[in-house]
């Protein structure tokens, strides 16, 4: 039977328990309950389980027995259970008859962790060592023991059905389920519903302290229940005063009908479904998650919350500008109680990887997860079907031809009503769709046709989730083809600031700052080296919502004094974050700020549309207007110098001449696809605020020194398909006979710099571009077939 303790007790309420006899050299009982002696010999071998026995749900009359359980991991202790990842290594039970009042054995077992570390709270409060754990069985093993320890106490007391009853959720929610999801153990139906003690104790003495502040010896000093925690072991004393707790809530007649009669419930498994933008969603019920592997699905951000209840269409997995996955994902539960419980998985792991968890409200989870198209609400309304994305269709691709090249192994839920093609809003097709599937073997099968080709094209196929379908379509619905240029913002007087060029590394960049910091914060977090930093020196990184990245980055006065800053400060705690530290270059920090990204691997270019015309040396070009100069007040977190300044800066307007920021060319292309990070406006403690330039003032600028963005008149044709080392040339030749110049050509990019296999091209007249639609889609360039699409 392995390292299972079986204390005999009488099977009359308050009669004394009899402790079996223990070998002193390793705790393996040395003497079986004649209980276990018959079920030893009729059932040698021990992993071949009982059936398992009715469960009781919230909806079923209550059970006839409670199994009262208390479990202890390796790690932290009462309320902090389970949020350090310990594995479990203890548990007690013993069956109570709600109806005779008779309880059965009490059973303590050992459970032989992977990881037989104890933390020193464990040592000391069970007195466990690692030795006597490395003789105990492992966890699946001794769930196996468990049901048949289980079946037989209720064979003995003559009953048959039982719900667990738990000191709170924690041991149920927060150890059980997730170690067995790690375990890859299937857990029967019983650890699908449970009593939480605490709840059912407060229903019946209201005047108690609130649930969250009992505990087992509060309850128990409440009762007049003596505990002597000397005298029994670690366990054993926990399920002697729930078990005497229960009996004292129960009336000496009969069961009493508002007694352990609605269960906790834990969910199957996830139900996915739609979220409309109109419904209510409760801030204290979300949670973000962050650093998930990119493949990750909603079923796996369900399984790593395994235990909690997330709520239907619960799991919002976040996009970037590309349409792809970020690493985060917002996760809507049930209630309060769920999230809070959800937080203390801040830092667990999802295989190699730790996640974070913090707080977001319903506004952010509507806003990535709701939606208002009829369509959408429509094709998601079936319920628990598994949702694929096809990603590279065929711009004239039917449903009959995706449910062909689907083909009858894997049928599409509903056919032709169980696609949905993602569409700009004029109506053309964007070559995505979402397919949905009954079961998850269809899924399996449509996924191994992962980049098999359907016309000339190869077509990628990824699993997806209602909040994803969602995102993707009100992004393709709301966001136009190439977006206007927004209103320069001027300063109130002119900055006498140049952004930094070349290799000297004068810069320091600041990563993993928290979000609510600002200028003031990051002066603090400077300290003395604060006189060591340039006017309009400090740079804050901000996101595509204009709201704080984590990053900055700051212009020192020297190598040598960013150097220092670096040595000092790094690692640095500011509030309750540590803060990296690293010396850079001007040049590295331009890249940054214009969108690219800097990191172990190097320096990746800002995601601009044409890299080549790109020069950094450009210093009015560097910081976008749209990006850079925006109202400070509705962007950062003012300092204290700005807010004692904006009086005096409001007055200086009038007399001062500023002049206008605005796009060159170059800036005007960048702007196109300029979606990775967008720079503040660099400051200083004597940054002065800004206001938006007169329309006038801009068109007169613009009309002054620019040249448009795309030759004027004329029609645009979208290519689409070229080869990824196709040039002007390759492409003026594929157009041969339509009198086009070099800079009708637009080659596009994509986020990484690279060149995207797409191209926009001016043609001089709408009927010349329709010819070349006419006479040129679908034909070859080098031995790729190319795609074109009026605009």
């Amino acid at each position: 039977m392995g390292f299972i303790y079986s204390l005999r007790a009488s099977p009359c309420v308050g009669s004394g328990y009899v402790e079996a006899a223990l070998n002193p050299r390793n705790g393996t009982c040395a003497q079986m309950t004649d209980i276990g002696r018959e079920r030893k010999k009729n059932h040698p071998h021990t992993n071949q389980l009982f059936p398992p026995p009715v469960v009781m749900t919230a909806s079923s009359l209550h059970s006839d027995c409670l199994v009262v359980l208390f479990g202890a991991t390796a790690g932290a202790y009462r309320a902090k259970l389970g949020s350090d990842e310990r594995e479990l290594i203890l548990l007690v039970w013993q069956v109570v008859d709600l109806h005779s009042k008779k309880v059965g054995t009490l059973h303590k077992c050992l459970v032989k962790a992977d990881n037989l570390e104890l933390s020193d709270q464990c040592r000391e409060v069970t007195g466990l060592t690692s030795e006597g754990l490395s003789k105990a069985e492992p966890l699946d093993r001794v769930l196996q023991q468990f049901s048949q320890l289980v079946s037989s106490d209720l064979k003995a007391l003559g009953r048959n059905t039982y719900t667990f009853c738990t000191d709170g959720q924690l041991l149920i929610r927060q150890v059980l389920h997730p170690e067995a999801s790690k375990k890859n153990l299937l857990l029967s139906d019983c650890f699908y519903s449970f009593f939480d003690l605490r709840k059912e104790f407060h229903d019946c003495y209201s005047n108690v302290a609130p649930v969250k502040d009992q505990t087992i010896q509060s309850m128990a000093e409440y009762i007049g229940f003596r505990i002597d925690e000397t005298e029994e072991d670690f366990g054993v004393w926990q399920v002697k005063a729930m078990v005497a707790v229960i009996f004292n809530m129960l009336p000496d007649t009969c069961v009493a009908d508002d007694r352990f009669t609605v269960p906790e419930t834990v969910k199957y498994k996830y139900e996915t479904g739609p979220c409309s933008k109109s419904e209510a969603v409760d801030s204290e019920t979300v949670i973000r998650a962050r650093g998930l592997p990119w493949q990750s699905s909603d079923q796996d951000i369900a399984r790593f919350f395994k235990g909690l209840n997330i709520a239907k269409g619960g799991v919002a997995l976040c996009l970037n500008a590309q349409g792809r996955r970020n690493g985060e994902a917002l996760v809507r539960f049930v209630n309060s109680e769920q999230r809070d419980l959800a937080l203390e998985r801040h830092k667990h792991h999802m295989g190699s990887r730790y996640i974070e968890v913090y707080k977001a409200t319903g506004e952010e989870f509507l806003k990535i997860a709701g939606g208002t198209s009829h369509e959408v609400a429509q094709f998601l309304s079936k319920e628990n079907q598994v949702i694929i994305r096809m990603r590279g269709l065929p711009f004239t691709a039917t449903p009959e031809d995706v449910l062909g090249f689907l083909g009858p192994e894997c049928p599409v839920t509903g056919g032709k009503e169980g696609l949905l093609f993602v569409k700009y809003p004029d109506g053309r097709p964007t070559g995505d769709a979402f397919v949905l599937f009954a079961c998850e073997d269809y899924a399996q099968n449509a996924l191994k046709k992962h980049k098999e080709i359907l016309g000339k094209r190869y077509i990628e196929l990824f699993r997806s989730t209602a909040a994803e379908v969602q995102q993707v379509l009100n992004r393709y619905m709301s966001t136009p083809l190439i977006p206007t240029l927004p209103t320069p913002i001027i300063p109130v007087m002119p900055p006498p600031y140049t952004i930094a060029a070349g290799s000297v590394r004068d810069c320091v960049r600041l990563r993993g700052l928290p979000y609510t910091a600002g200028i003031d914060d990051i002066l603090e977090f400077m300290g003395d080296a604060t006189v060591d930093i340039k006017p309009h020196g400090v740079h804050m990184v901000l996101n595509q919502q204009g709201r704080p990245s984590g990053d900055a980055f700051i212009q020192m006065k020297s190598s040598d004094r960013a150097f220092l800053v670096a040595q000092k400060c790094h690692k640095k705690m500011m509030k309750d974050r540590y803060v990296e530290v690293f010396q850079c270059s001007g040049e590295e920090m331009n890249f940054v700020l214009m969108g690219g990204t800097l990191n172990r691997s190097g320096l990746s270019p800002p995601p601009c549309l044409s890299p080549p015309t790109y020069a950094f040396q450009t210093a009015a070009a560097v910081i976008p207007t749209e990006a850079a100069i925006y109202q400070s007040q509705a962007l950062l977190p003012q300092s204290r110098t700005q807010q004692a300044s904006a009086a005096a800066a409001a007055a200086a307007v009038a007399a001062a001449t500023p002049t206008v920021t605005y796009y060159p060319a170059q800036a005007a292309q960048l702007y196109m696809n300029y979606t990775a990070y967008y720079p503040s406006p660099p400051v200083s403690p004597t940054t002065v605020g800004y206001i938006t330039a007169p329309q006038a003032a801009v068109a007169a600028a613009a009309s002054a020194t620019h040249t448009p963005m795309l030759p004027q008149p004329g029609a645009l044709v979208r290519m689409q398909g070229l080869p990824y080392n196709a040039g002007m040339k390759e492409i003026l030749s594929f157009f041969q006979g339509y009198q086009l110049h070099a800079d009708a050509i637009l080659l596009l990019y994509n986020f990484s710099g690279q060149l995207s296999g797409e191209a926009l091209v001016t043609f001089p007249s709408l009927d010349s571009a329709k010819k070349a639609v006419a006479e040129r889609s679908g034909c070859l360039l080098g031995s790729h077939c190319v795609e074109l699409c009026l605009i």
